[in-house]
């Protein structure tokens, strides 16, 4: 059980609010949250100002401008700005208010497009990256480095880890904006409920996939923070401070949809549109150094996905009732 006073940004987000339950779930009873109206994280002077009042001991830096392929395409600008300043600002008050430990949280789109698989954290800037969400990518390559830097140059104990694709309660619904697995959910919820024949599915479904449960991540991420700084520069990073978080398994996009449908109740058809982007062919993580640590996955994905769904369903029922 720690004492530490600990500051999780994002945490009404799908993962920082795992990482809160998870924190509570420990016992961590000195959490410390904002939300964007209290406090927004690309304001500099806001951000100094609110670490120089709570002076917390620990950082979990969840929050982030996230969205699937069809928000990276649209907004990249957006997605760019907004999450390299709320990495550079968050960062640099820590250090500047002595905090010694924080936890960056970034993604697995950092590897490049045809990176090797299963993808190793050597991999990173071995490459060119997926252009349809290359803006973002950078930004999370950015906070890696921030990280880095940081470690090299004042001494702290700046982490990160990137995750395979996030799934599970809190995801956004939206229906241009969302990630495969709460669109696809939406989707067949709606065509389930219409009685639709068919329901489409953007690209050809060939390109794999690994999903990894988000209260899975948020154990994984306060296993990694907590872990001594002597074991985990020794035996998983050396020079670099990213380290892979994965289920260990990918699947098609074709046999996520007939999951996703078996879940939700859908009996009709699957239509591919290929004139839609198919994204990366493959992105698997190569988990063995986290594994090495001590941490494994927990929540198969037929199981996370009737989790996923149940939240799915009291999402929608909340909107109706507002």
């Amino acid at each position: 059980m720690t004492k530490s006073k600990i500051y999780v940004a994002g945490h009404l987000g799908m993962v920082g609010s795992a990482i809160v339950r998870h924190l509570i779930a420990i016992e961590s009873k000195h959490i410390v949250t904002r939300t964007h109206a209290e406090l927004d994280l690309t304001d500099q002077t806001a951000v100094n100002d609110f670490f120089k009042s709570e002076r917390p001991d620990q950082v979990y830096l969840a929050a982030a401008k996230v969205g699937g392929i069809y928000a990276n395409d649209t907004y990249p600008a957006d997605f760019i700005y907004q999450n390299l300043m709320m990495e550079a600002n968050v960062i640099n008050a820590a250090w500047k208010n002595n905090v010694e430990k924080l936890l960056f949280l970034g993604s697995s789109c950092i590897y490049p497009k045809l990176a090797k698989q299963p993808m190793k954290e050597d991999a990173l800037l071995t490459g060119l990256l997926e252009p349809t969400n290359e803006p973002y990518a950078i930004a999370k390559i950015a906070g890696i480095k921030l990280c880095e830097s940081y470690n090299r140059q004042y001494g702290v104990d700046y982490r990160s880890v990137m995750p395979s694709n996030l799934y599970g309660p809190g995801d956004n619904y939206h229906p241009e904006n969302s990630h495969v697995i709460p669109a696809l959910i939406s989707r067949f919820h709606e065509a389930k409920s219409q009685g639709a024949a068919f329901v489409t599915i953007w690209g050809t479904g060939r390109p794999r996939r690994e999903f990894l449960y988000v209260d899975d991540m948020a154990a994984a991420s306060v296993h990694v923070m907590n872990l001594d700084r002597q074991t985990y520069e020794t035996r998983a990073l050396k020079m670099q401070s990213h380290i892979n978080v994965g289920y260990g398994e990918d699947v098609t996009i074709s046999d996520l949809a007939d999951l996703v449908a078996e879940v939700v109740g859908y009996k009709g058809k699957l239509k591919f549109d290929t004139s839609k982007l198919d994204g990366t062919p493959r992105k698997l993580l190569d988990s063995n150094k986290l594994n090495s640590l001590g941490w494994r996955p927990r929540v198969n994905l037929k199981v996370g996905l009737a989790e996923a769904y149940k939240d799915f369903l009291q999402h929608t029922s909340i909107l109706k009732m507002e």
